[in-house]
């Protein structure tokens, strides 16, 4: 469930006299039909006259930190609709409005430390997914998609929204305008559309109240209660076989360094084109596109990690209908089961690519193949560690996933997926998943896949031919939610040669069990500080190798077995606090030990302020297992996370933001020596001139140490990697900006330097 939040004992101001039309109470919200010419204009303000004909929606309740009861703060809802868009009228009262929490700050920024409201909109009408676009009293933008199987929202996918919000003498409002172009529904048969409106609320406590009076944190997603919308009348008729198109050409120039060679300048010119031929189908090109502009990933600690380790898509030609290729959280395991069908981090550097997807009102699909350049990485994984080569120069990566919808039970989904390289090597999946939900308490969600792979790797990492090697991966999970307990319990069987080239595979060869349960217990009170939520945890987990006669490895060994009894509180100011114990036993190496690691881990996140926005950390510490040298020792891993955000003096509009994460972990030798050290480092800071200019500057590192070992046979170690970039870019709306930009990296074998200007234009 979406992160708990904290009660507020503040009372509302009732509604002036003068203010709006009294609300109906017995309606869903209701929409206003009205030409063009009568559309508002988008400042924020909610004075125009057509805002007085609109009918007005009240019917908000509290849903954090304590649902099914009345909402403290008055919100009041009004949607038009003209030909081409809905446009939100969204009126936030608050009896101390100087304590509104508005910085200014970049798109998809908008926080739990700042005021703002949401709008979900599911244009399918099912509650299976739902877009969302988010709006600070600053009137900063941040959307993307939510689906109910993860209950978790992807803030990755951007839409082509508009937003104002003005600062008022007893509150905020807010308006916003949803172009239709940018919704998807199917042409024929569809629901009615869906919504819900949400409002954020930081204080001491902190609120969360919804538009939908009959949700309540019982639920199995935050959107199983979405409400129809009123006033649509044959709008979707009008509009579905309306066509959109937008091309967004992109020229970038660079010059670009390696080590002491030459200096190399390159002008590149790219393409995205969008086709939306009617409502239900959705059609994407790219050409040469470039990404010098997306912010680079954040530094892991990697150096005691037998596994490779995902990352976060952030490249837009890859989040368009997110849903449609499937879900993207992990689960309590760590484990992220859709990666393992389609990762687009294994496509590297696309040449091209082409898209389309549909969507109908009982059935969805998308397809897409994309030409890459090549120049990442093959992984090839085992039980105990996953190996990794070079990828073999260019490829063509294809994938495709259709759907079958079961009512507003679940569905049923295909897939295909292949790599195919230019020397002849090729990797191929198929497969299904589905989902079915049994009542409101329980759903039940699996997948079966099954691969064919030629390219395989040597001890070395390089990649070689070892004829055709045959896999497959099945997975079965369910999870229970109620008012008292839930669950989450998964299995697992990946055979020894599943690999998928498309996809993420970091472990392979066993066979995995894990169950997490909590037992809610109320509120409390500790130390005249009151406990808004409080549960009683409990983690199992067990790993088990199956044959693999290619790497040696027997059947039945464990690799990892976690029981871990834990608690998590919430209190005032946005605070959580967990931990756990850690009874684990783990194996680093076939044939080897089976440790027993005794940990203690302990965790705490909190919005204490304006300023301060948000912190949060974690630390393990005890007897860890240091993988390298297949022993334990006395060691520690943490990580810490801290957002500031300042105004400028002097400079009306003008915010500073600095986020910094460390990590850090280290495991003793026999002796009491420091065996490793491994850490990581990013400073983040983005000067926020305007709310079209931004200076962002990111700096991290990472470096990795290790004291020789003769009785291990380790050789020392000391590892380095840094990257500092810096941009400065003018954005007016999505599709339109100006870069200009630095990006530096240094380790042991690389050193580059890279100045780039790219222009981005929208038609």
């Amino acid at each position: 469930m979406i992160s708990r939040l904290l009660r507020c004992g503040l009372l509302a101001l009732a509604l002036p006299a003068t203010a709006l039309p009294e609300p109906d109470d017995t309606r869903p919200p209701g929409a206003l039909r009205v030409r063009a010419a009568e559309a508002p204009t988008l400042d924020g303000r909610l004075d125009d006259a057509v805002w007085q004909r609109a009918p007005v929606y009240d019917r908000f309740v509290q849903f954090l930190p304590e649902d099914k009861r009345p909402a403290r703060w008055r919100t009041t809802l009004q949607v038009l609709i003209t030909d081409d868009a809905l446009i939100f009228g969204i009126r936030a009262w608050d009896p101390e409005p100087e304590r509104i929490r508005a910085p200014l700050a970049r798109r998809d920024q908008v926080k739990s430390d700042q005021d703002y409201v949401t709008v979900l909109i599911d244009a399918v009408g099912r509650r299976r997914a739902a877009q969302y676009a988010r709006v600070s009293a600053a009137g900063t933008l941040d959307d993307g998609l939510f689906t109910a199987e993860d209950d978790a929202e992807d803030p990755a996918p951007d839409f082509d929204l508009q937003a104002a919000a003005v600062r008022l003498p007893d509150g905020y409002s807010v308006e916003l305008r949803w172009p239709l172009a940018e919704l998807r529904f199917p042409d024929r048969g569809g629901a009615p559309w869906r919504l819900m409106i949400s409002r954020n609320i930081p204080r001491e406590d902190r609120v969360l109240n919804v538009s939908a009076p009959t949700l309540t944190k019982d639920a199995l997603s935050f959107i199983a209660e979405l409400q129809p919308l009123d006033g649509l009348g044959d709008l979707v008729e009008q509009v579905r076989e309306r066509s959109f198109l937008t091309l967004r050409p992109e020229l970038t120039l660079r010059a670009q360094r390696e080590g002491d060679g030459p200096r190399r300048r390159q002008a590149s010119l790219g393409a995205e084109i969008k086709w939306r031929p009617r409502a239900d189908w959705v059609l994407d090109a790219t050409l040469n596109p470039d990404f010098s502009q997306v912010e680079i990933d954040a530094p892991q600690l990697a150096g005691n990690t037998r596994f490779a380790l995902s990352v976060q898509e952030k490249r837009p030609f890859f989040l368009e209908s997110a849903d449609v290729v499937g879900a993207t959280q992990a689960d309590e395991s760590g484990e992220n089961h859709s990666h393992a069908a389609f990762y687009t981090r294994a496509i590297t550097d696309p040449d091209w690519g082409l898209r389309a997807t549909w969507r109908g009102a009982e059935a969805e699909a998308t397809a897409l193949s994309l030409r890459d350049a090549g120049g990442g990485q093959v992984l090839r994984a085992g039980a105990f560690a996953t190996r990794s080569g070079l990828q073999p120069g260019r490829s063509q990566a294809s994938f495709a996933r259709a759907r079958l919808h079961l009512g507003d039970h679940g569905g049923l989904a295909g897939l295909v997926s292949q790599r195919r390289f230019d020397n002849g090597l090729s990797t191929q999946v198929v497969g299904g998943d589905g989902a079915w939900r049994a009542g409101d308490a329980d759903l039940w969600r699996g997948h079966l896949l099954l691969s064919d792979t030629t390219l395989a790797l040597d001890d070395d990492g390089q990649v070689l031919s070892r004829g055709r090697e045959r896999g497959h991966r099945a997975w079965l999970a369910w999870k229970h939610q109620s008012a008292d307990w839930g669950a989450n319990v998964h299995a697992d069987e990946i055979s020894p040669r599943f690999a998928n080239d498309n996809g993420f595979v970091s472990q392979s060869g066993i066979r995995r069990v894990s169950a997490f349960g909590y037992r809610r217990l109320g509120a409390a009170r500790l130390a005249g500080q009151e406990l808004h939520e409080r549960e009683a945890q409990l983690k199992l987990q067990e790993t088990r190798t199956l044959a693999d006669p290619l790497l040696g490895v027997a059947a039945g060994q464990v690799v990892e077995r976690l029981v871990q009894p834990g608690f998590w509180v919430a209190g005032a100011r946005n605070t959580g606090v967990w931990g756990h114990v850690g009874l684990d036993q783990h194996r680093a190496r076939s044939g080897g030990a089976l440790h027993a690691t005794r940990t203690l881990l302990l965790g705490v996140e909190s919005d204490p302020g304006e300023t301060l926005g948000h912190v949060n950390g974690e630390v393990e510490w005890g007897r860890r297992l240091d993988v390298d040298a297949d022993r334990v020792g006395l060691g520690l891993q943490g990580q810490f996370e801290a957002k500031l955000r300042l105004p400028l003096p002097g400079g009306a509009g003008r915010w500073l933001e600095l986020e910094q994460r460390l990590g850090l972990g280290w495991v003793d030798g026999p002796g009491g020596q420091r065996a490793f050290t491994d850490r990581s480092a990013q400073t983040l800071l983005v000067l926020l001139l305007s709310p079209r200019d931004s200076l962002r500057l990111i700096h991290q590192q990472t470096r990795f140490t290790r004291r020789a070992d003769v009785q291990a046979s380790l050789a020392a170690e000391d590892s380095r990697d840094r990257q500092l970039s810096l941009m400065f870019q003018h954005r007016l709306g999505l599709s339109r900006s100006f870069s200009v930009g630095f990006n530096r990296a240094r380790d042991a074998q690389l050193r580059s330097d890279e100045l780039f200007t790219k222009l981005a234009l929208a038609y």
